[in-house]
């Protein structure tokens, strides 16, 4: 007779061991983002940060242990001090431009009844495009003689330096962003406004609540995990903006659009010196980690539906 074993006798004996092959694979399947992450991110950032205590010129082997000179020449930079408020002004501009336009076409995209997926695949056209591609492109449309001014000019007679003047150079590029990230960003919005209850507008409808108001005041609150992510992206964008001021103004005039990337890409191999672009670049890293943590704490709610 076969004897059975009771539940407190099996509870006691513990779970079964699985076959050991089954870690094996879960090893195997983790691997290749395990090692990818070691060798394109954290090896670079942990040989960056050595790099910030010496001196090298990138061609010669010979590198010099300097400490903290490096750093100490970064906050006596002017020009890193320019790239720091170079960067405040794109995200001046940038922020509330591409908010407002993104979370425009989320609205407009709720709306649209018949063939959605068609336009929020026009709009994230733009977001899948090269940087170089659309630099160059509104590098010829904004030029004095290009097909924007010449529209201006035969209308009201003027040419507008977008690209040319200091004042208006880092504003045009903010603009430039604005094309380039309005659908991805529009997307994010959408998202948020499809997950609220519509039965919340109803209910504020039946209490008298005009469309301004429930926009107001359940759009808007509701709304605050997207606002956050977007709020947060658009930070970490405005340091690490590179092509396009790259491409279509090289840092100029007068170094109003020279940005942080721009900066340590000529400090490092122009000028070849890697100690102080690795230092920039930790720098910069911290005040971007910085701004993000400030970001999120302003405007981050937590919403229940």
């Amino acid at each position: 007779m076969a004897t059975s074993i009771s539940a407190q006798e099996r509870v006691s004996a513990g779970p079964a061991k699985r076959p050991r092959r089954i870690h094996w694979i879960a090893y195997l399947l983790v691997a290749p983002y395990v090692i990818y992450n070691l060798v394109f991110w954290v090896y670079p950032f942990v040989w960056g940060l050595i790099i910030a205590f010496q001196e090298w010129n990138i061609v010669s082997p010979r590198k010099e242990w300097v400490g903290l000179g490096n750093f100490q020449q970064v906050v006596t930079n002017s020009q890193f001090w320019n790239a720091l408020w170079v960067t405040a002004k794109f995200w001046i501009v940038f922020l509330p431009a591409v908010t407002v336009a993104s979370l425009l076409l989320a609205l407009m995209l709720q709306r649209v009844s018949h063939f959605r997926g068609f336009y929020i695949a026009a709009y994230l056209a733009s977001y899948t495009m090269a940087g170089v591609a659309y630099s160059v492109v509104f590098m010829l449309l904004l030029s004095g003689n290009g097909l924007i001014n010449t529209w201006i000019w035969k209308l009201f007679h003027v040419r507008v330096p977008w690209f040319t003047d200091p004042r208006l150079a880092m504003i045009s590029i903010a603009m430039v962003v604005v094309w380039k990230f309005v659908g991805y960003y529009g997307l994010i919005f959408l998202a948020g406004l499809n997950a609220i209850p519509r039965e919340l507008y109803d209910a504020a409808a039946v209490d008298g609540a005009n469309a301004w108001q429930r926009f107001l005041h359940i759009t808007i609150p509701l709304l605050n995990p997207s606002f956050t992510v977007v709020f947060v992206f658009a930070t970490i964008l405005s340091y690490g903006i590179f092509t396009e001021p790259y491409l279509i103004t090289g840092g100029g005039p007068l170094g109003s659009t020279q940005t942080f990337m721009l900066l340590i890409y000529q400090k490092t191999f122009e000028n070849l010196e890697a100690g102080l672009g690795s230092a920039m670049a930790i720098s910069m890293a911290a005040l971007s980690f910085a701004s993000t943590g400030v970001v999120r704490r302003l405007i981050e709610r937590e919403v229940a539906l």
